[in-house]
C-alpha cells in the first residue's frame, strides 16, 4: 500500500509488441520497468504522483482493437529511464544528461490478465463516460482513473 491516506489509480498504455500483459506476467516478479515514456505530462504523473501500491489498468494500444488487458500495480517510485542514455535504444534522447535526467519511469507489477474490454465495451457503461482514454483525441500513455471508475472497472473485470 502507499504512504498516502488514499490509493491512486492509473491507466497505462503499452503496445503488446513491446510489452503485453502476458510479457509482464512472465517477467521476474511479474514486474517490468515502464520504459520509453516521452511525454512530459505522463512523465510528471510517474515522477510526482505515482507511488508503490497504486492500481494500474493495463491497456493494450497500437493494436486492433485496443483495450483493457489486465490489472497491475505501481511497484516502485520513479527513477531515471536508462533508455534515454542508450544510443542504440529507440527511446534515446541525445539531450538527456546523467546528472539531469529528463525522462523517468516506474516499475509496474502485473497482477492478472482480465477479460479484454474494448473502448466500445467500456462506452456501454455510463459510469465510465469520463474515462480519459475514451475521450476523443486523447493520446496520453498514462492517465488518472478515479476511484469510482476503478471500482466499476474491477466489477467488469471480475
Amino acid at each position: 500500500m502507499t504512504d498516502r491516506a488514499e490509493r491512486r489509480y492509473w491507466l497505462m498504455k503499452s503496445e503488446p509488441g513491446e510489452c503485453s500483459i502476458d510479457d509482464a506476467l512472465a517477467a521476474p516478479g511479474a514486474t517490468v520497468p515502464w520504459v520509453g515514456v516521452r511525454n512530459y505530462q505522463a512523465r510528471n504523473f510517474m515522477r510526482d504522483a505515482m507511488r508503490p501500491g497504486d492500481g494500474v489498468v493495463f491497456w493494450h494500444s497500437g493494436c486492433e482493437p485496443p483495450g483493457v488487458a489486465g490489472l497491475a500495480e505501481v511497484a516502485s517510485t520513479a527513477y531515471p529511464d536508462p533508455t534515454q542514455f542508450d544510443p542504440a535504444s529507440p527511446y534515446h534522447d541525445p539531450t538527456a544528461r546523467a546528472d539531469a535526467p529528463r525522462w523517468m519511469l516506474v516499475d509496474v507489477r502485473a497482477l492478472r490478465r482480465t477479460v479484454y474490454l474494448t473502448p466500445a465495451a467500456l462506452r456501454a457503461h455510463p459510469e465510465l463516460v469520463d474515462l480519459q482514454v475514451l475521450r476523443r483525441g486523447n493520446r496520453l500513455s498514462i492517465t488518472p482513473v478515479t476511484p469510482q471508475e476503478w471500482a466499476h472497472l474491477n466489477r467488469l473485470l471480475d
